[in-house]
């Protein structure tokens, strides 16, 4: 049963009932990647049918709920997500990256791109160009598949194992249990060594270096790429091993950027 904070005001003039049931509606179909029905709802908040049905009606009308297949079940729609990523704070990680990721294009000489997730995908939100005559770059508003991409699989690694059912059921992937356990070896390794570096699946002769960009939580919020361009010929050129050392950097230092004031 969910329980209440204990930094809610005792003063009575301070209590709003039917907010509080309609936050408390919110916070348990939060943790609930295959939604509930009205019967579970009513057993995990401790209420009574005529205490949940109207505030439950009007948070799907309003769109925050939705009925999943068979109308009997009811789950987060995207309408939080959506209104999350307008938040001034998301605004302003893009904001504070763009710089530092043009200062890494200019030093590096490879370009970079920023990637949050969006209804079931990876978007690329920012990105940076180097100086140089060649590159291999993301197209801003481009969507990237979370399971076949370098920013999607860093993204995913860098969950809390215990909560990624309900993570992917906000991210709008309401199906990734099974792809998800293919993969838990590969993701904890990410997890494990802070980045990933690998050939790139949709580019021969690109490698993937991915870092995250944690938030408050310590679970990625962003990641960032640089799709690594080897330049033969070019021996002052960054090596591989420095680009994503300073790649791993700049994701520290957007992950403190991110993290509230």
């Amino acid at each position: 049963m969910l329980e209440r904070r204990d930094t809610e005001p005792s003063d009575p003039k301070y209590r709003a009932p039917a907010l509080d049931r309609g936050l408390d509606i919110l916070e348990v179909l939060a943790g609930q990647a295959d939604g509930l029905t009205r019967t579970e709802l009513m057993r995990e908040l401790g209420l009574g049918a005529s205490q949940i049905y109207r505030m439950l009606e009007r948070l799907v009308a309003r769109g925050y709920v939705t009925r999943l297949a068979g109308g009997d079940r009811y789950a987060l729609s995207m309408k939080l997500f959506l209104l999350a990523t307008g938040h001034p704070p998301v605004r302003r990680l893009t904001a504070q990256a763009q710089p530092e990721m043009d200062r890494f294009a200019r030093e590096m000489n490879q370009s970079c791109h920023l990637v949050m997730p969006e209804h079931g995908a990876g978007i690329v939100v920012a990105q940076a160009s180097p100086a140089s005559h060649w590159e291999f770059r993301a197209r801003v508003g481009a969507s990237m598949d979370l399971f076949h991409t370098g920013s999607g699989i860093t993204l995913l690694a860098f969950q809390r194992p215990d909560r990624i059912g309900a993570t992917m059921g906000h991210w709008g992937l309401h199906d990734a249990a099974e792809r998800l356990a293919q993969r838990a070896s590969d993701l904890a390794a990410i997890r494990a060594a802070g980045y990933r570096a690998e050939p790139s699946r949709q580019v021969v002769g690109i490698t993937d270096l991915s870092v995250p960009v944690l938030g408050p939580s310590g679970e990625a919020v962003a990641a960032i790429t640089c799709a690594y361009l080897e330049r033969p010929g070019h021996e002052e050129a960054p090596t591989r091993a420095a680009t994503l050392a300073r790649l791993i950097a700049l994701g520290r230092t957007l992950s403190l950027d991110a993290a509230p004031g």
